[in-house]
């Protein structure tokens, strides 16, 4: 029985109250998912800016109606503090995915981001501060690494934010750092690397590269690379991240008040990635054989992004699951399910 097998029979034994912010979109409905499987107790906190019911009423289908019994919805911001403390109440662990991803929209609108982001993250950790929280997890990012050359990355080197995004990121680990020493509040961040996976939103100017890709290819539409196709990314399925976070919320003392990696420790080119998903969706009756259409690079993208996963690995016994082509096969299934 590996550490998170262990955690996880550990929670079943002994339930806990857990707070998931941004619980109606992609990773936070996936943690509510397992959670309940769990038989935990969950308070979801959203405002649905970027998240959806649907997500919620699919969670729903997949637990019983007593496991979903222990799920109290607040709709609510994190930009508003009082809906912050309402969310807090009485919660052993918090799990913090709210905020406005996306290089791009960050780009077109760096107060917006801002506000969710920075704002709206100093709210969480205020609260959760003020009801004495257990633990106090967040959603960290890659784009932290900003310009640094290195490969892989490791979590002490990191260089100059290419986007307000990044920014915003940053200034998170920047006030776990000093909550940490002025109030000895008990912090991880968790830096991801391109999750994707079921629930992930196809739609809308900002989504992400592999739902919006298969989606464009189930309706048999062109599929746009930017840049020549070799861009590389640590693409790091949904239920990887899921035991990072539960590893992370339930961690000793001793492995807090830092940053963890959440990847594979690999690196696919977008190339790659797009025969991979070809491949992938004939497996499951949907046969697209047009080539990508290739356009400019993106600003803010970085070229490059592979993460070293040696400091989750022994600091939390983080061991993902699920390598791409496993996680793509998964993700495959379910939209071919959900879109076609």
């Amino acid at each position: 029985m590996n550490q998170y097998q262990q955690v996880c029979e550990n929670l079943k034994a002994a339930p806990k109250t857990w707070l998931v912010t941004g619980v109606a979109g992609f990773i936070g409905s996936n943690l509510l998912e397992t959670l309940l499987k769990l038989n935990q107790k969950v308070v979801g906190l959203d405002n649905f800016a970027t998240g959806h019911q649907h997500n919620l009423d699919e969670v729903q289908s997949l637990v019983t109606a007593e496991q979903w019994a222990k799920f109290s919805f607040i709709e609510g911001d994190i930009r508003q503090f009082a809906d912050c403390q309402k969310a807090c109440a009485g919660v052993d662990y918090v799990l913090h995915e709210a905020a406005l991803g996306s290089v791009p929209r960050s780009i077109a609108d760096p107060i917006l981001t801002n506000s969710a982001n920075i704002t709206g993250f100093l709210n969480m950790m205020v609260a959760a501060r003020d009801e004495g929280v257990s633990s106090f997890t967040y959603a960290a990012s890659s784009s932290t690494y900003g310009d640094h050359p290195a490969l892989p990355k490791v979590e002490e080197n990191i260089g100059k934010p290419l986007s307000p995004y990044a920014v915003t990121k940053y200034v998170n680990e920047l006030y776990a750092d000093v909550f940490a020493k002025t109030y000895g509040f008990k912090t991880i961040g968790l830096r991801y690397f391109n999750v994707f996976g079921q629930r992930q939103d196809p739609n809308g100017a900002y989504a992400a590269v592999i739902p919006k890709w298969t989606a464009s290819m189930i309706a048999g539409e062109d599929v746009f690379i930017n840049g020549d196709g070799e861009t590389s990314r640590d693409f790091c399925f949904i239920d990887n991240t899921v035991q990072a976070n539960i590893l992370a919320a339930t961690a000793s003392d001793e492995a807090k008040n830092q940053v963890y990696n959440v990847a594979v420790g690999d690196r696919t080119t977008l190339n790659d990635l797009y025969r991979a998903i070809q491949v992938a969706l004939a497996e499951n009756a949907v046969n697209f054989e047009r080539d990508p259409v290739y356009r400019e690079f993106r600003a803010g993208d970085v070229r490059h992004s592979q993460a070293s996963i040696v400091k989750i690995e022994q600091g939390l016994g983080y061991a993902p699951q699920f390598k791409i082509a496993e996680g793509i096969q998964l993700a495959m299934r379910w939209y071919v399910n959900h879109l076609k």
